[in-house]
């Protein structure tokens, strides 16, 4: 009857450390897909145990399982926008599993809650925001939406003289939300979530893309009044990594008092390199600013983050009181007065450690890498005649389809996603399709920092090899 034992540990450690570096030296060679991926998933089955068999036969169960592995944290992952992990993430996110600290509050773990004031600042300058932002960090950029969103319903609601956090919704009236069509569903979740509804965004585009129509906004709050509303700006859309004008929305919502929120999950990041900066300017204007960790930060599931221009509404809104616990008066950081968790994984210690190892230079380096890559990506799509690039590339996504010249328009659509399904049973690389002005398309996002020339010149070689076999199967 086996419980649990330390005398376990070391050989439980052993293979464990033996397994992640047998995963982690394949990454770069091996499919990010296996064919057996979902026959080996489903391998895990029956019932409950009665008896257990002991940690070292579950561990060894486990580290079995690695064919039902998706490689997302190597380089030729470009699906959706995920990273992988830097070394010094990794090995401070084995240390923060080993330490188990919760990082509710200085009480707590008096280190992780320290780090994460350093790492938020250090982060806050990273993407130059002004000293005087405060933040904190969350599991990822849906609770980063929830928390900034949370905040601008706050103030919403503020102005209509209710304490919506107290009192909650019931006295109030729809809450207008603005945005253009490139919000994300996570922005869309997090409004849910807060019991304002995902159909209240009012999705301002002047074309098909989802572009921002700058003018409608501008109608929309002048018809408002004194109302106050809500606008999401969006830095970096997830099919051809745009960014919506957020100067100008900065200056909009100055003019009629509305709260701008930017969801920069991953766009965010544009600010490192002199090359894309622009892309963000106004950022500093706005009055809530989000990005993920996981994605271009590098660091492990799951991380993200929300800075506020007036970090006093984080406490207003999600402060939480008992006897025991430390008050929000406390001298002290209180990290679950800060965000939506109060028992909180000590994240900060891996974006401390990647940031501590890196800094500024080495970030830039990553993204302007990225940038490089993204272009080459680009060039060989508009050599090639039989692909078709559908979008401008600012940062580091490509939208293209495959187009051979003889496949006929009304057939291309049901062509590309077949290949995005091939693609992604294939293995070699894994990038699937989306919709972009009504055109199925491929959007490999480049983020991963090992990401190399060999591995997204194998976006183009898979997918014409690919369609020519589709083609030739037809």
């Amino acid at each position: 009857m086996p419980d649990p034992d330390l005398r376990e540990l070391d050989e439980i450690l052993d293979l464990a450390r033996a397994e992640a570096d047998r995963f982690l030296e394949g990454l770069p060679y091996e499919p990010v897909r296996t064919q057996r991926a979902t026959e080996a998933a489903l391998e895990f089955d029956g019932a409950l145990p009665e008896e257990g068999e002991g940690g070292l036969a579950a561990l060894r169960e486990l580290a079995g399982g690695g064919e039902a592995l998706i490689r997302s944290a190597g380089p030729r992952f470009f699906h959706w926008v995920i990273g992988g992990t830097t070394p010094a993430a990794l090995g401070a996110d084995w240390l923060t599993s080993a330490f188990d600290q919760n990082a509710g509050a200085w009480d707590s773990s008096p280190l992780s809650a320290r780090l994460e004031v350093l790492a938020v600042d250090w982060l806050r300058d990273l993407f130059g925001l002004p000293e005087g932002w405060g933040g904190v960090l969350t599991t990822g950029a849906t609770m980063a939406n929830f928390v900034g969103l949370a905040c601008a319903r706050s103030w919403w609601a503020e102005r209509h003289g209710v304490d919506v956090d107290v009192e909650g919704l019931g006295e109030l009236p729809p809450a207008p939300v603005l945005s253009s069509g490139y919000v994300h569903p996570s922005a869309t979740k997090a409004l849910s979530m807060l019991g304002m509804g995902r159909d209240r965004v009012r999705r301002l585009s002047r074309d098909a893309a989802g572009r921002l129509d700058l003018d409608a906004l501008e109608r929309e709050l002048a018809a408002l009044g004194d109302q106050p509303a809500i606008v999401i700006g969006n830095a970096g859309e997830v099919n051809a990594g745009d960014f919506d004008p957020i100067a100008a929305m900065a200056d909009l919502c100055e003019e009629h008092g509305a709260w701008l929120h930017v969801d920069g999950a991953f766009g965010l990041f544009a600010a490192i390199s002199p090359r894309t900066a622009h892309l963000v300017s106004g950022i500093e204007r706005a009055n809530s600013v989000i990005a993920d960790g996981h994605k271009w930060l590098n660091v492990p599931h799951d991380t993200g983050f929300a800075f506020l221009r007036d970090p006093s509404r984080l406490g207003r809104v999600f402060s939480v009181s008992a006897a025991y616990l430390p008050g929000p008066d406390d001298e002290r950081p209180v990290f679950f007065n800060l965000g939506p968790e109060s028992s909180r994984r000590a994240r900060s210690l891996a974006v401390w450690a990647t940031l501590r190892a890196y800094g500024r230079g080495g970030y830039r380096r990553i993204v302007e890498r990225h940038l490089d890559l993204a272009q080459r990506v680009a060039r060989r799509v508009d050599e090639a005649p039989d692909f078709e690039r559908l979008a401008e590339v600012p940062l580091n996504i490509v939208c293209f389809r495959y187009r051979p010249p003889d496949v006929p328009e009304e057939e291309l659509d049901e062509l590309n996603e077949r290949i995005g399904r091939d693609v992604m049973a294939d293995g070699r690389i894994y990038v699937g399709t989306t919709t972009y002005e009504g055109r199925a398309a491929f959007r490999p996002a480049l983020v991963n920092w090992r990401s190399s020339e060999e591995d997204v010149d194998l976006i183009v070689d898979v997918i014409r090899e690919l369609g020519e076999r589709a083609r030739a199967s037809a």
